[in-house]
């Protein structure tokens, strides 16, 4: 591809439903967690093959992501407000520096092994030659209620047309939806300036007054005009022109603590450890323990995850991490997180 290759990595979030090892000081891509080195670096390795790595963050954690990713730009966002806005602004940033450039925005909290880099370079040669955007699918080794799903349209090849997308289902519609050879929607995604700006600036698009305030160069009242959105709902959703290309290495959203056992090895019991934690078992398996230099005891408990940071104690059954965010909503509404 003769066009610049840059890669934008989301470093604004939270990851509330990593709590308490995330808490509004410390999120999540600053944590290590499943491998060596913090989620953000990781990330930031993994896309090192681009022209140029920004990381996109909120001004609250732009020092902290400065010295753990020095070789990286760094972008500050005007304000949190999910991936739709950020990506609107890194877009239009990266336009301004680079000669007609392809984008590639990668989230920092993605666990992945194996090659990575030609699945994405086909991805932008995607964006460049057909100018759609472009999301990663990834083929489900399990019926999952917790990601979203894309459905592939006509087969062109590298690529597939993009016939729908759907909401994170229940459990009976996810098994359809791997029957039907549905992907799992990554959040990954390549897009050229150009195209990204006619989806995100529609007349009735949620970002439209962002990207009208961007033309004026006001990013301040374009972040104050929109509301907080995903980049999935704003841009992709409503898009007529997507595509869809299979990312083919092992994959997972390390989004909440049930994810560690899909990626740490267990002991003979089922239980993974992650941070400095120590455990002792008696008649416990399948649990998820992970903490801060503690040590952890479990006895005839089996399927909890136990997580311990700082002064901070979690006890939740794997099956309902994802309601982790429940709890984090009402310690945020008590200035508590």
């Amino acid at each position: 591809m003769d066009r610049p290759l840059v890669a934008v990595v989301l470093a604004g979030g939270v990851g509330s439903r990593l709590y308490p090892a995330s808490r509004r000081h410390r999120p999540k891509q600053l944590l290590a967690l499943g491998g060596e080195g913090t989620l953000l670096e990781r990330t930031v390795a993994r896309a090192d093959f681009a022209d140029e790595v920004v990381v996109s963050t909120r001004p609250a954690f732009a020092d902290a992501v400065r010295e753990a990713v020095p070789e990286a730009s760094v972008l500050v966002e005007p304000a949190g407000k999910d991936t739709g806005p950020a990506l609107a602004y890194a877009t239009h940033r990266v336009a301004e520096r680079f000669d007609d450039p392809v984008v590639l925005a990668l989230p920092s909290d993605h666990h992945v092994e194996g090659e990575f880099e030609p699945t994405a370079q086909r991805g932008a040669r995607v964006a460049a030659r057909t100018g759609s955007l472009v999301t990663f699918g990834v083929e489900p080794d399990r019926p999952d209620t917790g990601y979203g799903y894309v459905e592939p349209g006509p087969d062109r090849g590298a690529y597939a047309e993009v016939a729908a997308f759907h909401e994170k289902p229940d459990a009976e519609t996810a098994r359809r939806y791997v029957e039907a050879g549905y992907y799992w929607n990554a959040g990954i995604f390549a897009w050229t300036p150009a195209a990204f700006r006619e989806a995100a600036g529609a007349a009735d698009a949620p970002l439209s007054p962002l990207i009208d305030a961007l033309d004026r160069g006001d990013p301040e009242a374009g972040f104050a005009a929109v509301d907080p959105v995903s980049v999935d709902y704003a841009v992709f959703e409503r898009a007529t022109d997507v595509a869809v290309v299979p990312l083919d290495i092992a994959w997972d959203d390390l989004g909440s603590w049930d994810a560690l056992r899909r990626i740490l090895p267990a002991d003979g019991d089922g239980t993974v450890v992650a941070g400095d934690a120590s455990v002792r078992a008696v008649d416990a398996t399948n649990n998820v323990v992970a903490g801060d230099d503690v040590h952890v005891s479990l006895v005839g408990v089996d399927d909890l995850a136990v997580v311990a940071y700082d002064d901070r104690i979690l006890v939740v059954p794997t099956a309902a991490a994802q309601r982790v965010r429940e709890l984090v909503a009402e310690l945020d509404a008590e200035g508590e997180f």
